[in-house]
């Protein structure tokens, strides 16, 4: 069962502005990931579904999550079909994010209030999730699409909630650029959690980095 509404991670996802992307298939770093994107203040973390038995590690470091961080909303992404989202929501998963649009995995989140953000490269894609009940719909890839797709999709759907993942760094340039587009909030990965941390075990050195990019983008959606 999942901790957090759908309409709770809708809100953290809204006020926090940044979802961190992680993998690893080391149960132990992974914690101490998780622990130094909490100390540096994120609530939200999208575990994605990469390795072989990525469900296994998803699952630990849920129930890690739900001890010792207890606002840490944890969500699983690279979803592809309905039976992988059910799995991970029986292993608690809070909220569900995948590369495509697919209906299947619309029914089994929406039946279980989970909120499911699937990408959408397409404004006919973005209507289409958001007549299924997508929150936040993740347009993706990010990188190719970019800040001026938001800003074109913002004109003539204003109610539209838009998560960019891939072509998202925390720099103060980059996240302007999408902000100022309109965006919820975004999704970042190895721009955040990058090799160097992991390989370096730099978990100090990524606590810093994640207070600095919410700080921007604290600021930034303060202008707005």
């Amino acid at each position: 069962m999942s901790k957090f509404s759908r309409i709770e991670v809708a809100t953290v996802m809204a006020s926090n502005g940044l979802v961190p992307l992680f993998y690893h298939p080391d149960i132990e770093l992974g914690k101490k990931v998780l622990k130094a994107c909490y100390d540096g203040g994120a609530r939200l973390l999208e575990f994605t579904n990469r390795g072989d038995y990525a469900h296994e590690v998803f699952s630990v470091l849920n129930k890690y999550a739900m001890e010792e961080l207890p606002e840490m909303i944890m969500g699983v992404g690279s979803v592809t079909d309905a039976a992988t989202a059910s799995l991970y929501m029986q292993m608690g998963a809070n909220f569900v994010v995948t590369p495509v649009l697919r209906e299947d995995i619309a029914v089994v989140c929406n039946r279980r209030k989970i909120l499911w953000s699937p990408g959408c490269m397409s404004l006919t894609e973005i209507a289409r999730a958001e007549e299924l009940g997508a929150e936040i719909v993740k347009i993706f890839p990010g990188g190719q699409l970019g800040p001026g797709f938001v800003k074109a999709i913002k004109g003539p759907c204003p109610w539209t909630s838009i998560m960019p993942t891939g072509g998202v760094s925390p720099t103060q340039e980059n996240l302007a650029a999408w902000f100022d587009a309109g965006v919820t909030c975004v999704g970042m990965g190895s721009k955040l959690i990058s090799k160097e941390v992991l390989k370096n075990k730099d978990f100090e050195g990524l606590k810093t980095t994640v207070r600095q990019t919410l700080q921007i983008i604290s600021d930034l959606k303060n202008k707005h």
